[in-house]
């Protein structure tokens, strides 16, 4: 059984997927000067139309009232974007898994149906692209600086999950074992819930007659690295930008202990055509959550005080459980966040 929450209705477990979020490059809100502006679509806008410090953002939530506005079920996500697809899910060939799982003793084929949220954002920082350097950003060091709350520590390609589970092999590249790839850091994170999340949990726990415990904290792994000329080369097909790429880095989180199944942070530098001086960057934060999760809602909604804690509304930022604006907002208000975090860290290494 690759997991062993799939086998049972759990309560709550969802408010862990705005975590997984958290291994992208993050810094304090507090620090970053860049702000972001919501747009109707970052594909195809003219770098020389955004204004300084100014994030053009979108992550298709065309109604924010709506708990699940902004997902995508990963299908039609393939057929809707294929560019998409292709480049942010962990690899071309990723298909939503199949595998058997046991329950009660009686081992079932199972296939897993998942959605997903696409946050997308283009910013401007005033430097060439030649005198920035992204090895200084795929490091845990930069990581851990970038947002302490996350715990960072290498990862022997080895001991990757799909690597040696044989449960979790439908988690494998085709091409090569993860953490493989030249030049690459493999990592092992943990993140504990922060806010009012433990508490949920807490509940939840109590309320679970028998059966594992949801933990109070999750953990991933990736892979993070600057791309080789000849993938970065391809992200024009994303960014429809007419320049060549002269740089791009990705941190790629092909394993999660529950809830998720991958989640990919890219960001991808071109130059400004009309001034050598600035560096166009296009960034992309996805995430596949399982939809079985998405669509507990019957045993929130008995529960008096959980019922504003269902697991769409939480993972949008709909709920009262959410505070703040890091990973306890929901996923839209800490993707924003996030990267212009790491634009403003950007600018000024």
């Amino acid at each position: 059984m690759p997991d062993s929450l799939t086998a049972r209705p759990r309560l709550v477990p969802l408010v862990l997927a705005a975590a997984f979020a958290a291994s992208t490059l993050a810094a304090s809100p507090a620090l970053a000067e860049y702000r972001t502006k919501d747009v109707p679509a970052v594909t195809g806008l003219d770098p020389a139309t955004i204004a300084p410090n100014t994030i053009a953002f979108t992550d298709h939530r065309d109604n924010p009232a709506s708990p699940e506005s902004g997902l995508v079920p990963f299908t039609e996500w393939g057929k809707r974007s294929p560019a998409q697809k292709a480049l942010l899910a962990p690899h071309p060939a990723y298909a939503e898994p199949d595998y058997v799982q046991t329950v009660n003793g009686v081992a079932k084929p199972r296939h897993e149906v998942l959605k997903v949220y696409v946050a997308e954002a283009r910013f401007i920082v005033p430097r060439s692209a030649d005198r920035i350097d992204l090895k200084r950003f795929a490091t845990i060091p930069f990581l851990s600086r970038m947002d302490p709350a996350i715990k960072h520590k290498a990862l022997s390609p080895a001991d990757a999950t799909p690597t040696k589970d044989p449960a979790a092999a439908f988690a494998r590249r085709p091409d090569r074992p993860w953490c493989e790839a030249p030049d690459t850091t493999c990592i092992e994170s943990r993140y504990d819930l922060e806010g009012k999340l433990p508490l949920g949990v807490k509940l939840a726990n109590k309320l679970e007659d028998g059966g594992k415990k949801i933990a109070e904290f999750v953990s991933f792994q990736s892979e993070l690295r600057v791309l080789p000329p000849d993938e970065a080369g391809q992200l024009v097909q994303l960014t429809r930008i007419e320049a060549p790429v002269a740089g791009a880095m990705e941190q790629n989180i092909f394993w999660v202990n529950q809830i998720l199944r991958f989640g990919k942070f890219l960001a991808v530098m071109q130059p400004v055509g009309s001034d050598p001086n600035k560096t166009v960057v296009t960034a992309y934060m996805t995430l596949g959550i399982k939809a079985d999760v998405l669509d507990r809602k019957k045993e929130y909604e008995r529960v008096p005080v959980l019922r504003n804690l269902l697991p769409a509304q939480v993972l949008m930022g709909n709920s009262s459980f959410n505070t703040g604006t890091s990973i306890s907002a929901g996923l839209p208000t800490y993707a924003r966040n996030r990267i212009a975090a790491f634009a403003d860290a950007l600018a000024k290494e």
